[in-house]
Protein backbone atom coordinates (compact mmCIF):
# COMPACT_ATOMS: atom_id res chain seq x y z
CA UNK A 1 0.00 0.00 0.00
CA UNK A 2 2.71 2.18 0.38
CA UNK A 3 5.26 4.00 -1.91
CA UNK A 4 8.00 6.66 -1.39
CA UNK A 5 7.79 7.51 1.90
CA UNK A 6 10.60 9.95 3.59
CA UNK A 7 11.49 10.92 7.14
CA UNK A 8 12.55 14.11 8.08
CA UNK A 9 15.78 13.86 9.83
CA UNK A 10 16.05 16.51 12.76
CA UNK A 11 18.11 15.59 15.53
CA UNK A 12 19.15 18.62 16.02
CA UNK A 13 15.96 20.43 16.44
CA UNK A 14 15.32 17.69 19.15
CA UNK A 15 18.09 18.89 21.21
CA UNK A 16 17.56 22.63 20.77
CA UNK A 17 13.79 22.54 21.41
CA UNK A 18 14.76 22.29 25.34
CA UNK A 19 12.90 23.63 28.23
CA UNK A 20 15.00 21.91 30.42
CA UNK A 21 15.61 18.96 32.26
CA UNK A 22 12.59 19.33 34.86
CA UNK A 23 10.06 20.03 32.11
CA UNK A 24 7.86 16.81 30.83
CA UNK A 25 8.43 17.76 27.18
CA UNK A 26 11.70 15.72 26.74
CA UNK A 27 14.07 15.84 23.59
CA UNK A 28 14.36 12.27 24.02
CA UNK A 29 10.83 11.19 22.47
CA UNK A 30 12.65 12.68 18.84
CA UNK A 31 16.12 11.07 19.13
CA UNK A 32 15.27 7.40 20.65
CA UNK A 33 12.82 7.52 17.73
CA UNK A 34 15.10 7.80 15.24
CA UNK A 35 17.35 5.15 16.94
CA UNK A 36 14.05 2.64 17.05
CA UNK A 37 13.53 3.59 13.12
CA UNK A 38 17.33 2.87 12.31
CA UNK A 39 17.76 -0.06 14.44
CA UNK A 40 14.66 -1.43 12.61
CA UNK A 41 16.19 -1.68 9.17
CA UNK A 42 13.28 0.65 7.64
CA UNK A 43 15.75 3.25 6.55
CA UNK A 44 17.56 0.52 4.37
CA UNK A 45 13.70 -0.09 2.90
CA UNK A 46 14.58 1.11 -0.81
CA UNK A 47 11.27 2.60 -1.07
CA UNK A 48 12.00 4.92 2.49
CA UNK A 49 14.71 8.15 2.38
CA UNK A 50 15.83 10.49 4.85
CA UNK A 51 14.64 14.05 3.85
CA UNK A 52 17.01 16.84 5.33
CA UNK A 53 14.60 19.95 6.70
CA UNK A 54 15.25 23.85 6.66
CA UNK A 55 14.03 26.34 9.05
CA UNK A 56 10.79 27.71 8.06
CA UNK A 57 11.11 32.11 7.57
CA UNK A 58 8.79 34.49 8.83
CA UNK A 59 6.51 34.92 5.64
CA UNK A 60 5.84 31.16 6.89
CA UNK A 61 5.11 31.51 10.28
CA UNK A 62 3.46 34.57 10.05
CA UNK A 63 0.64 32.31 7.65
CA UNK A 64 -0.43 31.12 11.22
CA UNK A 65 0.82 33.51 13.46
CA UNK A 66 0.70 37.17 14.34
CA UNK A 67 4.19 39.16 13.31
CA UNK A 68 4.41 41.05 17.04
CA UNK A 69 4.20 37.33 18.44
CA UNK A 70 7.16 36.55 16.13
CA UNK A 71 9.06 39.85 16.88
CA UNK A 72 8.81 39.09 20.60
CA UNK A 73 9.47 35.84 20.76
CA UNK A 74 12.62 36.33 18.48
CA UNK A 75 13.57 39.85 20.28
CA UNK A 76 13.66 37.74 23.75
CA UNK A 77 15.75 35.42 22.24
CA UNK A 78 18.32 38.07 20.86
CA UNK A 79 17.98 40.17 23.84
CA UNK A 80 15.73 43.08 22.67
CA UNK A 81 12.61 42.31 24.14
CA UNK A 82 12.65 42.07 27.80
CA UNK A 83 11.60 38.55 29.15
CA UNK A 84 8.82 40.19 30.92
CA UNK A 85 7.02 41.32 28.15
CA UNK A 86 6.62 37.32 27.15
CA UNK A 87 4.16 36.75 29.56
CA UNK A 88 1.82 38.47 27.36
CA UNK A 89 1.96 36.20 24.76
CA UNK A 90 2.13 32.83 27.19
CA UNK A 91 5.94 32.97 27.58
CA UNK A 92 7.83 32.37 30.60
CA UNK A 93 5.18 30.22 32.35
CA UNK A 94 5.78 26.98 33.87
CA UNK A 95 4.37 24.81 30.51
CA UNK A 96 6.46 27.54 28.42
CA UNK A 97 9.33 28.28 30.13
CA UNK A 98 11.89 31.11 27.96
CA UNK A 99 14.97 29.04 26.64
CA UNK A 100 18.11 30.21 25.07
CA UNK A 101 17.42 29.99 21.20
CA UNK A 102 13.51 30.06 21.50
CA UNK A 103 13.06 31.42 18.09
CA UNK A 104 15.71 29.65 16.28
CA UNK A 105 14.56 25.93 17.59
CA UNK A 106 10.66 26.72 17.00
CA UNK A 107 11.64 28.10 13.85
CA UNK A 108 13.21 24.53 12.93
CA UNK A 109 10.58 22.72 14.21
CA UNK A 110 8.27 24.37 11.50
CA UNK A 111 10.63 24.28 9.10
CA UNK A 112 10.65 20.62 9.18
CA UNK A 113 6.93 20.13 8.99
CA UNK A 114 7.77 22.44 6.21
CA UNK A 115 10.20 20.04 4.56
CA UNK A 116 7.72 17.12 5.14
CA UNK A 117 4.61 18.84 3.66
CA UNK A 118 6.30 19.94 0.87
CA UNK A 119 7.73 17.13 -0.08
CA UNK A 120 4.35 15.54 -0.30
CA UNK A 121 2.42 18.84 -1.79
CA UNK A 122 4.57 18.71 -5.08
CA UNK A 123 4.38 14.72 -5.77
CA UNK A 124 8.41 13.59 -4.53
CA UNK A 125 6.79 11.39 -1.74
CA UNK A 126 3.24 9.81 -0.85
CA UNK A 127 4.06 10.11 2.73
CA UNK A 128 6.41 11.75 4.88
CA UNK A 129 7.59 12.43 8.75
CA UNK A 130 8.34 14.94 11.11
CA UNK A 131 8.54 13.45 14.85
CA UNK A 132 9.98 16.25 15.86
CA UNK A 133 6.59 18.13 14.90
CA UNK A 134 3.30 18.24 16.61
CA UNK A 135 3.14 21.39 18.50
CA UNK A 136 -0.37 21.67 18.26
CA UNK A 137 -1.42 24.03 21.39
CA UNK A 138 0.36 27.17 20.01
CA UNK A 139 -2.20 29.80 18.78
CA UNK A 140 -2.36 32.68 16.76
CA UNK A 141 -0.40 35.00 19.25
CA UNK A 142 -0.26 32.90 22.19
CA UNK A 143 2.38 30.23 22.96
CA UNK A 144 0.30 27.45 24.80
CA UNK A 145 0.98 23.73 26.29
CA UNK A 146 4.71 23.29 25.92
CA UNK A 147 4.27 24.45 22.21
CA UNK A 148 5.92 28.15 20.59
CA UNK A 149 4.81 27.95 17.35
CA UNK A 150 2.14 25.63 15.79
CA UNK A 151 3.98 23.69 13.30
CA UNK A 152 1.27 21.63 11.70
CA UNK A 153 -1.21 24.58 11.47
CA UNK A 154 2.16 26.21 9.52
CA UNK A 155 2.73 22.85 7.36
CA UNK A 156 -1.01 22.72 6.66
CA UNK A 157 -0.68 26.83 5.22
CA UNK A 158 2.66 25.57 3.27
CA UNK A 159 -0.06 23.17 1.57
CA UNK A 160 -2.61 25.32 1.04
CA UNK A 161 0.01 28.27 -0.76
CA UNK A 162 1.19 25.29 -3.22
CA UNK A 163 -1.89 23.66 -4.05
CA UNK A 164 -4.65 26.41 -3.78
CA UNK A 165 -7.81 23.85 -4.57
CA UNK A 166 -7.02 21.14 -2.30
CA UNK A 167 -8.60 20.23 1.00
CA UNK A 168 -6.71 19.34 3.71
CA UNK A 169 -8.04 16.85 6.69
CA UNK A 170 -6.26 16.87 9.81
CA UNK A 171 -6.31 14.71 12.40
CA UNK A 172 -5.50 14.92 15.75
CA UNK A 173 -5.09 11.68 17.77
CA UNK A 174 -3.13 13.41 21.19
CA UNK A 175 -4.93 13.16 24.30
CA UNK A 176 -4.97 16.79 24.62
CA UNK A 177 -7.51 18.51 22.31
CA UNK A 178 -5.91 19.77 19.06
CA UNK A 179 -7.24 23.37 20.20
CA UNK A 180 -4.36 25.66 18.37
CA UNK A 181 -4.83 24.18 14.89
CA UNK A 182 -8.84 24.39 15.17
CA UNK A 183 -8.91 27.32 16.02
CA UNK A 184 -6.14 28.72 13.34
CA UNK A 185 -8.52 27.37 10.61
CA UNK A 186 -11.69 27.69 12.18
CA UNK A 187 -13.14 29.74 9.71
CA UNK A 188 -11.29 27.96 6.73
CA UNK A 189 -13.43 25.64 4.16
CA UNK A 190 -10.41 23.66 2.55
CA UNK A 191 -9.12 22.64 6.02
CA UNK A 192 -11.04 20.02 7.99
CA UNK A 193 -9.90 19.45 12.22
CA UNK A 194 -10.79 16.36 13.21
CA UNK A 195 -9.87 15.34 16.97
CA UNK A 196 -10.06 13.07 19.66
CA UNK A 197 -9.26 13.49 23.07
CA UNK A 198 -9.79 13.08 26.18
CA UNK A 199 -12.76 15.77 27.42
CA UNK A 200 -12.08 18.85 28.34
CA UNK A 201 -13.94 18.34 31.23
CA UNK A 202 -10.92 16.91 32.70
CA UNK A 203 -7.26 17.88 30.87
CA UNK A 204 -6.13 20.83 29.28
CA UNK A 205 -7.02 23.03 27.18
CA UNK A 206 -10.86 22.29 28.59
CA UNK A 207 -12.03 23.06 24.80
CA UNK A 208 -12.99 20.36 21.89
CA UNK A 209 -16.10 19.51 22.55
CA UNK A 210 -18.91 18.77 19.94
CA UNK A 211 -20.56 21.87 19.72
CA UNK A 212 -17.06 23.49 18.10
CA UNK A 213 -18.04 22.80 14.60
CA UNK A 214 -16.46 26.13 12.76
CA UNK A 215 -17.93 28.76 10.94
CA UNK A 216 -18.83 31.16 8.66
CA UNK A 217 -18.60 29.19 5.48
CA UNK A 218 -16.36 26.57 7.11
CA UNK A 219 -19.38 25.60 9.37
CA UNK A 220 -19.18 21.50 9.87
CA UNK A 221 -15.16 21.59 9.12
CA UNK A 222 -14.27 21.21 13.16
CA UNK A 223 -14.94 17.43 14.36
CA UNK A 224 -14.40 16.94 17.92
CA UNK A 225 -14.73 13.60 20.13
CA UNK A 226 -14.32 14.18 23.47
CA UNK A 227 -13.65 11.08 25.35
CA UNK A 228 -14.52 10.32 29.22
CA UNK A 229 -10.85 9.52 31.40
CA UNK A 230 -10.15 5.76 31.12
CA UNK A 231 -11.93 5.17 27.57
CA UNK A 232 -9.80 1.92 26.14
CA UNK A 233 -8.88 0.98 22.94
CA UNK A 234 -11.82 -0.98 21.42
CA UNK A 235 -13.77 2.48 22.05
CA UNK A 236 -11.11 4.35 20.96
CA UNK A 237 -10.57 2.70 17.45
CA UNK A 238 -14.27 2.28 16.65
CA UNK A 239 -14.53 5.77 17.06
CA UNK A 240 -11.48 6.62 15.31
CA UNK A 241 -12.51 4.78 12.30
CA UNK A 242 -16.59 5.75 12.38
CA UNK A 243 -15.49 9.52 12.24
CA UNK A 244 -12.55 9.28 9.81
CA UNK A 245 -14.20 7.19 6.99
CA UNK A 246 -17.55 9.53 7.33
CA UNK A 247 -15.52 12.37 7.28
CA UNK A 248 -13.34 12.00 4.74
CA UNK A 249 -16.07 10.39 2.55
CA UNK A 250 -18.03 13.87 3.15
CA UNK A 251 -14.96 16.40 2.94
CA UNK A 252 -12.79 14.85 -0.30
CA UNK A 253 -10.04 15.89 1.29
CA UNK A 254 -6.72 16.01 -1.49
CA UNK A 255 -4.26 14.76 1.82
CA UNK A 256 -4.10 14.05 5.56
CA UNK A 257 -1.70 15.31 8.09
CA UNK A 258 -1.65 14.02 11.29
CA UNK A 259 -0.31 14.86 15.13
CA UNK A 260 0.42 11.01 16.22
CA UNK A 261 0.51 12.40 20.08
CA UNK A 262 1.31 9.16 22.00
CA UNK A 263 0.06 10.46 25.25
CA UNK A 264 -3.33 8.00 25.22
CA UNK A 265 -0.86 5.30 26.78
CA UNK A 266 -2.31 4.07 30.07
CA UNK A 267 0.28 5.13 31.52
CA UNK A 268 1.33 8.06 30.66
CA UNK A 269 1.87 10.86 33.47
CA UNK A 270 -0.40 13.79 32.23
CA UNK A 271 -4.02 12.17 31.01
CA UNK A 272 -6.04 9.40 31.72
CA UNK A 273 -6.83 7.44 28.68
CA UNK A 274 -6.53 4.09 28.85
CA UNK A 275 -4.76 2.84 25.55
CA UNK A 276 -2.49 -0.45 25.88
CA UNK A 277 0.44 -0.69 23.57
CA UNK A 278 -1.26 -3.32 20.94
CA UNK A 279 -3.76 -0.26 20.17
CA UNK A 280 -1.14 1.79 17.91
CA UNK A 281 -0.56 -0.87 15.20
CA UNK A 282 -4.42 -0.92 14.95
CA UNK A 283 -4.59 2.87 15.33
CA UNK A 284 -1.60 3.31 12.33
CA UNK A 285 -3.43 0.99 10.13
CA UNK A 286 -6.38 2.69 10.19
CA UNK A 287 -4.78 6.13 9.29
CA UNK A 288 -2.91 5.00 6.72
CA UNK A 289 -5.97 3.16 5.36
CA UNK A 290 -8.06 6.37 5.01
CA UNK A 291 -4.85 8.19 3.69
CA UNK A 292 -4.96 5.55 0.40
CA UNK A 293 -8.58 5.42 0.83
CA UNK A 294 -9.97 9.29 1.55
CA UNK A 295 -6.96 11.54 0.80
CA UNK A 296 -5.75 10.25 -2.80
CA UNK A 297 -2.93 8.65 -0.72
CA UNK A 298 -0.90 11.33 0.64
CA UNK A 299 0.08 11.67 4.15
CA UNK A 300 1.81 14.03 6.12
CA UNK A 301 2.65 13.20 9.60
CA UNK A 302 4.01 14.67 12.70
CA UNK A 303 4.56 13.65 16.34
CA UNK A 304 3.20 15.25 19.36
CA UNK A 305 2.59 14.54 23.13
CA UNK A 306 3.50 11.92 25.29
CA UNK A 307 5.81 11.99 28.48
CA UNK A 308 7.29 8.55 29.01
CA UNK A 309 9.73 10.06 27.17
CA UNK A 310 12.27 7.07 26.59
CA UNK A 311 9.81 3.84 26.43
CA UNK A 312 6.49 4.11 25.30
CA UNK A 313 6.36 6.98 23.25
CA UNK A 314 9.88 6.19 20.16
CA UNK A 315 8.21 2.86 20.29
CA UNK A 316 4.73 4.43 19.34
CA UNK A 317 6.04 6.70 16.95
CA UNK A 318 8.38 3.98 15.58
CA UNK A 319 5.26 1.82 14.79
CA UNK A 320 3.71 4.54 13.06
CA UNK A 321 6.77 4.90 10.41
CA UNK A 322 6.54 1.11 10.30
CA UNK A 323 3.03 1.10 9.07
CA UNK A 324 3.65 4.23 6.83
CA UNK A 325 6.36 2.10 4.89
CA UNK A 326 4.07 -1.16 4.76
CA UNK A 327 6.62 -3.28 7.10
CA UNK A 328 4.61 -3.02 10.35
CA UNK A 329 5.92 -6.81 10.62
CA UNK A 330 9.40 -5.60 11.92
CA UNK A 331 7.70 -3.98 15.13
CA UNK A 332 9.16 -6.46 17.81
CA UNK A 333 6.45 -8.10 19.24
CA UNK A 334 7.67 -7.71 23.19
CA UNK A 335 6.74 -3.78 22.19
CA UNK A 336 3.47 -4.69 21.99
CA UNK A 337 3.14 -6.41 25.74
CA UNK A 338 1.79 -4.29 28.67
CA UNK A 339 0.89 -6.09 32.17
CA UNK A 340 -2.99 -7.36 32.13
CA UNK A 341 -2.99 -5.40 35.86
CA UNK A 342 -1.92 -2.38 33.52
CA UNK A 343 -5.24 -2.35 31.80
CA UNK A 344 -7.44 0.45 33.37
CA UNK A 345 -9.94 1.02 30.87
CA UNK A 346 -13.41 1.29 31.30
CA UNK A 347 -16.07 0.28 28.87
CA UNK A 348 -17.91 3.47 27.16
CA UNK A 349 -19.02 2.08 24.30
CA UNK A 350 -22.94 3.51 24.50
CA UNK A 351 -21.62 6.92 25.58
CA UNK A 352 -18.48 6.51 22.92
CA UNK A 353 -21.73 6.07 20.19
CA UNK A 354 -23.47 8.66 21.06
CA UNK A 355 -21.18 11.09 21.02
CA UNK A 356 -19.24 9.98 17.85
CA UNK A 357 -23.40 10.31 16.27
CA UNK A 358 -24.02 13.72 17.66
CA UNK A 359 -21.20 15.18 15.70
CA UNK A 360 -21.25 13.42 12.65
CA UNK A 361 -25.41 14.25 12.74
CA UNK A 362 -23.79 17.56 12.96
CA UNK A 363 -20.87 18.12 10.72
CA UNK A 364 -21.77 15.85 8.08
CA UNK A 365 -25.01 17.42 6.39
CA UNK A 366 -22.73 20.90 5.99
CA UNK A 367 -19.87 18.96 4.60
CA UNK A 368 -21.91 17.52 2.45
CA UNK A 369 -23.61 20.83 1.68
CA UNK A 370 -19.98 22.55 1.27
CA UNK A 371 -18.49 20.15 -1.14
CA UNK A 372 -21.66 20.04 -3.43
CA UNK A 373 -21.47 23.74 -3.75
Amino acid sequence: MSNRIALVTVDDIAKAYDFGSSHPLRPERVLLTYDNIRDLGLLELSHVEEVPYRAAVDSEVAAVHDRAFIDVVRGIDEGDVDERVGLGYGLGTPDDPIFAGMHKASVAVCGASISAAEAVAQGQFDHAFNPAGGLHHARRAEASGFCIYNDPAVAIAKVLELQPEWRVMYVDVDVHHGDGVQWIFYDEPRVLTVSLHQSGRYLYPGTGFTDELGEANAKGTSINVPLLPFTGESDYLWALEEVLTNAAAAFAPDLIVTQLGADTHHGDPLANLALTMRAYPKMARILHQVAHELCRGRWVATGGGGYQAETVVPKVWTIHFAEMCGDAERVPEEWLVDRPEDDVSRPYRDDVRRTVEDVLSAALPLLREAADA
